[in-house]
């Protein structure tokens, strides 16, 4: 950093407006004060009242002894409630820990002692797992009990208040203060596919940058999939992951209608894009599978519904299904610890009237970097590939959004960060257009007698098989060849385990012939399955599978 610039002088008198969330609620209780905010058939009301809502939350968490630093979690399903302890909470300067509710008891008993919550804001669902490790707990000392109707809830959880009745007792106007915009805000842990969770933090700043990003990023270009002030937003990923992608952020500062799901039910998921005509959302791929078997889906109109789709591989045949449906789709990546969005996959203004075959191939793509990414695929000596769409390498990247390293692990942290950039440890190709495409992760490769073979490529072949509704690809050990192929199937539309085996054989011999895989990742085993196992957030969860295939 040179030591010759000229730093502003600052008049004594000068406010220098921190970049705090607080601030992202001005515009939209000026703009559409009168937009909704919908909790399944629960609750409704308008941004005056959501406004009034954080404050009353806020001086209630403040009755009860929350200070600025203080670490507040929350285990809700996807709820108005949950946005309310998405602004009030870090506005109060306290740092909110999203607990992932997926988790098994020992993983959630493990991230809260480690983040050291000291009150509990937890849906009734949640209380018989809670009951069984609140003595472990070493740092709670207050529990709010979250509810969607009066019922009684029968519990040894020592609750000191019901969230509803913590709200009545507070004031319709808090006076939040100002401090540093680099403070911690939140607070979640990844889904530790090796060893402990391990937690990933983000401050006001990072926060508020990314809400920038993304605001412009989706609604200012030229492309397919927008967001904008007269969309109606339904998030369809967990509110304890990554922010809901930072979506309800920017939604809150659009000043969009807003609806939330609860718990994640196919079929009352359509019925209320039909009811309450939501026209943005964003999902993993595993659930856009799910909605599009329902039987719903065949009843209500998609054609206006745009879904940015994340968190793993998009398999070009689901996508297909899915632009068949009617629905806009978008791809994005990124990852817990980069807030998440490093990129998205928007159609340039030449090819919005491209063939289906051609829009499927670049919506399904990593994308174009999002503005203020800084992002390259490199090799071992950190030198950019060749943009060739052949060569790979990995993703390194810096931003203004990501963390600066893992929750009270300083040597995970160094190695995320090593070079000075962040690491994401996925393989992906860059082409001469900009478009990233990841072709896997260093750890899911599979090498086969000295050829690296894509699982994710291997995986979107095969999701085109009409027969076929999804598949995971994992590489077993081999005596011979260090490594071979093993793909798992779910099948759709009713062909025989023997005949789909032998039809998919035939199938990625011929994708082989015309030069879309190579001959070796043509699999010697195809296993027909009834589920695929999934992470905690939906993610196929391949390294359950590698265990259970090489057992």
């Amino acid at each position: 950093m040179t030591a010759n610039t000229r730093i502003i002088e600052k008049t004594p008198s000068a406010y220098g407006y921190p970049l705090l969330i607080k601030h992202l609620l001005h515009f939209p209780t000026v703009y559409t004060p009168q937009k909704e905010i919908v909790y399944r058939d629960k609750a409704r009301y308008d941004y005056y009242e959501f406004f009034r809502r954080i404050s009353r939350l806020a001086s209630g968490l403040s009755a009860l002894g929350v200070k600025p630093g203080d670490v507040v979690a929350v285990l809700d399903w996807d709820s108005h409630r949950y946005l309310e302890c998405y602004f009030a909470v870090p506005m109060l300067g306290a740092v909110l820990h999203t607990v992932n509710i997926r988790l098994s008891p020992a993983q959630i008993l493990y991230t809260m002692n480690h983040a050291g919550d000291t009150v509990v804001l937890v849906h009734e669902d949640f209380l018989p797992m809670l009951e069984g490790i609140k003595d472990e707990l070493k740092t709670v000392r207050r529990w709010i009990l979250l509810k969607d109707d009066d019922t009684q809830s029968n519990t040894s959880v020592p609750v000191d208040v019901e969230y509803e009745q913590l709200l009545a007792k507070g004031s319709d106007h808090y006076d939040f203060d100002d401090f540093d915009e680099n403070s911690m805000a939140t607070l979640f842990y990844t889904t530790g596919t090796t060893g402990d969770p391990k937690g990933v933090y983000f401050s006001h700043r990072q926060l508020f940058m990314h809400t920038m990003m993304l605001s412009a990023a989706l609604g200012s270009y030229h492309a397919q999939g927008r967001f904008r002030s007269n969309d109606v937003y339904m998030p369809l990923t967990p509110m304890f992951h990554v922010h809901a992608w930072g979506l309800p952020y920017v939604a809150t500062f659009l000043g969009v209608k807003q609806v939330y799901p609860g718990r994640y039910e196919p079929d009352a998921i359509l019925r209320l894009v039909d009811k309450e005509k939501v026209t943005f959302s964003h999902c993993v791929p595993t659930i856009l599978h799910m909605l599009l078997q329902s039987l719903v889906a065949k009843e209500v109109d998609l054609s206006k519904w745009k879904l940015l789709i994340g968190g793993s591989a998009f398999p070009r045949g689901l996508a297909k299904a899915a632009l068949e449906a009617g629905i806009d789709i978008t791809t994005g990546y990124g990852m817990s610890e980069t807030c998440p969005v490093l990129s998205l996959a928007l159609l340039k203004p030449d090819e919005l009237d491209a063939d289906l075959d051609w829009q499927v191939h670049v919506r399904t793509s990593t994308g174009l970097p999002a503005p203020l990414v800084d992002l390259h695929v490199v090799g071992p000596d950190m030198k950019d590939v060749t943009p060739d769409g052949r060569t790979t390498g990995e993703i390194v990247v810096r931003a203004p959004w990501l963390t600066q390293g893992y929750y009270e692990n300083p040597e995970a942290s160094e190695d995320l960060w090593r070079g000075g950039y962040m690491h994401t440890g996925d393989v992906a190709c860059i082409d001469s257009e900009g478009y990233i495409r990841i072709t896997d992760r260093l750890k899911d490769v599979i090498k086969s007698g000295g050829e690296w073979i894509s699982s994710l490529e291997l995986e979107s072949v095969i999701s085109e098989h009409p027969g076929v509704g999804e598949a995971a690809v994992v590489g077993r050990p081999d005596d011979r060849w260090g490594e071979r192929p093993v793909a798992l199937v779910v099948p759709s539309g009713g062909m025989r385990d023997g005949a789909l085996k032998a039809d998919l054989h035939k199938f990625l011999k011929k994708a082989s012939a015309q030069g879309r895989i190579s001959k070796w990742a043509v699999p010697d085993e195809i296993k027909v399955v009834e589920a695929i196992p999934k992470t905690s957030v939906g993610k196929i969860d391949k390294k359950l599978i590698r265990l259970q295939t090489v057992a």
